[in-house]
């Protein structure tokens, strides 16, 4: 093919050869692409395919060696691995699939239960920084349900490690505590159900110092008791209650905290410690925050203006965004003959109550006789709706904000967040060798049944496999396997509660 060459004007210059041009249609050009498309899906597929077989011959290389390192196995005759034939070895004992217990049989600790320490307790650090006149309470109440079949009434949430870490939760509380406060004057609120678990577990605990409630009777109850004893055994003490089943991250931004809300609370404040939001929570209850105190030895205090009770997600958003809300972690700091006021002034026949098991607390047999009399009659009532939130109506409240890491561990949801896992992964509460995983995104899996967990293609589940019970459900609705227990107990299950 020829033309003529034009220059601007118009006027031809010169021919030209010109290369064959070769028109496609449009049909032409998008089978050429998809045929390209398809090439490389077909190469990638192989490439995956390579993968997972590397994958896997590398697994089976790690459990070989390890079991040549441990020793041989016993395998059970006639048990799942014989069908893998008779040249196969048997799995290391971790590994083997034991028979779980009968349905209605009791439930028995799980994998995660702390044991007792060997022998005596950590010892007492005389070197540390003890902030005078000042007691912990740790009520160590509930059962955990939205953890459920982990934790159970026999077992509940603070007694287990949820962070393998080695340290159960009302073990950890007590770590992170021991700094400002001797074990002499940590006392534990628990029910009589868990008393030898949490003597078991803290055994540098003073025996007088461990308060057993007869039956729940939620935090107004726990914490109240332990001030009506406290100030009658200390008249001057200064009390800071610490839930036994909270996370919490930063230590010295958390005792740093503490320590000023001490000094605050000196002055005649009910102090709360204000949590930092991270994110606009629906599960947590907020603290508007009001004037400074203007309070030298604690600078950070702040007067609360109001609690506000969980609200939806739209309302969280916006207290994020005015920097005035801080999370209500359960926190409070105050003189004990001040909570005892509070509670005669706010709610008078819970006070009623406890002055009359903390005037006989001291006669072990009168204690029993009181509290068979007088417990079952005592108000149901939580700490912040009996004493807080009328107090800081009178402008008797104060906030110190802090800026450690909180969480209460309320479902699966929030625990998978606590535990350590690639970008989009699943987390692994336990041994992670007996949990298998094929195009699997976030989650949690808890492998508390000693035998293999597969997942393929499944994202955000929340899967806990113990030998009497198994949970599945997905990370949206964690919140809500507090259902499945009452339905439970409906039902007549009560023996996996």
């Amino acid at each position: 093919m020829s033309g003529l060459l034009f220059s601007s004007n118009g006027t031809g210059i010169g021919k030209i050869k010109e290369e064959p041009v070769v028109t496609l249609s449009v049909e032409a050009m998008f089978t050429q692409i998809l045929e390209a498309v398809h090439k490389q899906s077909g190469e990638l597929a192989e490439l995956r395919q390579e993968y997972h077989e590397l994958k896997l011959a590398n697994a089976a290389l790690e459990r070989q060696l390890r079991d040549q390192l441990q020793g041989p196995s016993v395998g059970t005759p006639g048990g799942y691995f014989s069908h893998f034939g008779a040249n196969t070895r048997p799995p290391s004992p971790s590994r083997q699939f034991g028979r779980s217990p009968s349905y209605f049989a009791p439930t028995a600790p799980p994998a995660l239960w702390v044991p007792s320490p060997n022998g005596v307790g950590e010892k007492f650090d005389p070197g540390h920084r003890e902030v005078e006149g000042f007691w912990v309470v740790v009520p160590a109440g509930g059962v955990g349900s939205r953890l459920w079949p982990l934790s159970r009434e026999a077992h509940p949430k603070f007694l287990l490690d949820l962070t393998q870490s080695g340290r159960s939760l009302i073990q950890a509380t007590w770590d992170r505590l021991l700094p400002i406060c001797s074990p002499s004057r940590l006392m534990i609120v628990t029910g009589r159900a868990h008393a030898s678990g949490v003597s078991s577990q803290l055994p540098d605990l003073v025996p007088h110092n461990l308060l057993c409630e007869p039956s729940p009777k939620d935090s107004a109850a726990a914490i109240g008791l332990s001030a009506y004893v406290l100030a009658r055994r200390d008249p001057t003490a200064v009390m800071g209650s610490f839930a036994a089943d909270h996370m919490i991250s930063g230590d010295e931004a958390f005792l740093s905290a503490v320590t000023e809300a001490v000094a605050v609370a000196r002055h005649d404040y009910l102090v709360t410690i204000g949590i930092a939001p991270s994110h606009p929570a629906t599960g947590f209850g907020y603290i508007r925050l009001g004037e400074s105190l203007e309070l030298k030895e604690a600078p950070n205090a702040r007067r609360v203006s109001q609690f506000k009770e969980k609200p939806d997600a739209r309302t969280a958003s916006q207290y994020l965004s005015t920097g005035n809300y801080r999370w209500n972690g359960g926190m409070f700091v105050a003189k004990a003959q001040m909570l005892v006021e509070l509670l005669k002034e706010n709610s008078p026949e819970l006070h009623a109550g406890l002055e009359k098991i903390a005037e006989v607390w001291e006669d072990e047999k009168e204690r029993e006789r009181v509290l068979a009399e007088v417990w079952p009659s005592l108000p149901k009532i939580a700490i912040d709706n009996a004493v807080a939130e009328p107090a800081s109506v009178a402008g008797k409240v104060a906030v110190v904000p802090a800026t450690f890491g909180w969480d209460d561990v309320g479902d699966f949801g929030s625990l998978s967040d606590l535990l350590p896992a690639e970008r989009n992964q699943a987390r692994v509460l336990g041994d992670p060798s007996l949990v298998l995983l094929e195009q699997v995104a976030g989650g949690i899996v808890v492998p508390a049944a000693n035998r293999l967990v597969a997942c393929l293609g499944v994202d955000d589940l929340v899967i806990v496999d113990t030998p009497d019970a198994l949970l599945v459900t997905t990370r949206a609705r964690s919140q809500e396997v507090k259902r499945v227990v009452k339905s439970l107990s409906n039902n007549g299950y009560k023996q996996l509660l």
